[in-house]
């Protein structure tokens, strides 16, 4: 494979690394660290590509590992994931802002999950992956991810009827 050739192949999924890894990390910065990561590592790996049956996939579930291990070395330093990253400070209209105070409440509740959860979600409503593709990538079955997906939905649904019905806690 050649350069042109790996540049194509990677140019269709490589946002999607990116937003998985901020998903994971919420720091932009080590977002952007970790997407130049991954495609470091598929470069070294370009001869062999060809043999997986989607190389989407397999950089997403390096990404996905990649960032795991990055989020256990810093649990075990003590280091805080800061969240000030999911801010937008932008000057907007009042819809804009209501939307922008939507989304970040819902953010806020995705991040609450439990991992799996969260995961599943990110994938499912944000990447718009397949069942059967996540499945894979999170060696889970189909029917799990269903019933993970449907429990994350339903939390996510019940924090912001809360926040909406009674105010901010």
């Amino acid at each position: 494979m050649n350069q042109n050739e790996f540049v194509q192949l990677t140019t269709a999924f490589k946002d999607k690394v990116f937003r998985l890894a901020k998903r994971l990390l919420v720091s932009t910065e080590e977002a952007e660290d970790v997407t130049q990561e991954i495609l470091v590592k598929l470069w070294t790996k370009k001869e062999s590509l060809a043999s997986y049956k989607s190389v989407e996939a397999f950089a997403m579930t390096m990404t996905r590992n990649y960032c795991l291990d990055q989020l256990k070395a810093k649990r075990s330093t003590n280091i805080k994931i800061d969240a000030s990253d999911f801010k937008d400070f932008s000057p907007a209209l009042d819809k804009k802002l209501e939307d922008h105070d939507s989304l970040t409440w819902v953010e806020k509740s995705i991040n609450q999950l439990p991992e799996q959860q969260r995961m599943i979600i990110q994938l499912r409503d944000v990447e718009q992956y397949e069942f059967e593709e996540i499945a894979k990538m999170l060696e889970i079955s189909e029917n799990t991810i269903r019933v993970a997906l449907s429990r994350a939905r339903k939390t996510v649904r019940e924090k912001m009827t809360k926040i909406n019905n009674y105010g901010i806690k």
